[in-house]
């Protein structure tokens, strides 16, 4: 039996008109910790598109490739281009199989897309995926509801701190990125 890889906690916020886009860098091999520094949020489209990635990492860059596709095909259209890859996640029998998620934004919009090839507007304004996604979620709603003076920036990295503390799959070196 092959040792399951846990690991990721990705975490977008759009506050105050601006998002933000973090991830923690553990991956998580059976009961240890395998790497401790990942690139998990990549930058695409000159820095306009921001994305995030939970899962296989061979799946997640392959996906990632196929959602890059997209937005050029689709003159970098952020919704556009996710509907399109829902489609073809749905309809190909190869990516049916890929095992990953992905949070995607651009200056305007946040969405997950899911492994099941749906396409989702999260409610709040706040968008998690990964092994650590419900505590950075719920750290981000009170974060939004209790402190709304600080940046979506801010807000990201105080959610995933508090996701680390508690999340054993999840630490605290973190990568934040905003698309431009």
């Amino acid at each position: 039996m092959q040792a399951k890889i846990r690991s990721t906690t990705v975490l977008g916020i759009r506050h105050n008109g601006e998002i933000a886009l973090g991830a923690d860098g553990q991956a998580t091999m059976d009961k240890h910790v395998a790497k401790s520094n990942v690139r998990k949020i990549r930058k695409l489209q000159d820095g306009k598109i921001v994305t995030g990635f939970a899962g296989s990492t061979a799946d997640a860059f392959m996906l990632l490739d196929k959602f890059d596709e997209k937005l050029t095909g689709y003159g970098g259209n952020l919704k556009r281009a996710a509907i399109e890859l829902a489609k073809d996640w749905r309809k190909d029998q190869y990516l049916r199989k890929l095992e990953a998620m992905m949070v995607v934004a651009d200056k305007e919009e946040l969405l997950i897309l899911s492994g099941t090839g749906d396409v989702l507007e999260p409610d709040s304004d706040v968008a998690a995926i990964g092994s650590g996604a419900m505590y950075a979620q719920a750290a981000a709603l009170a974060l939004k509801k209790h402190a709304p003076h600080l940046s979506a920036r801010q807000m990201v990295e105080d959610a995933l701190h508090i996701a680390a503390d508690i999340c054993i799959y999840t630490n605290h070196n973190l990568m934040i990125e905003q698309p431009v």
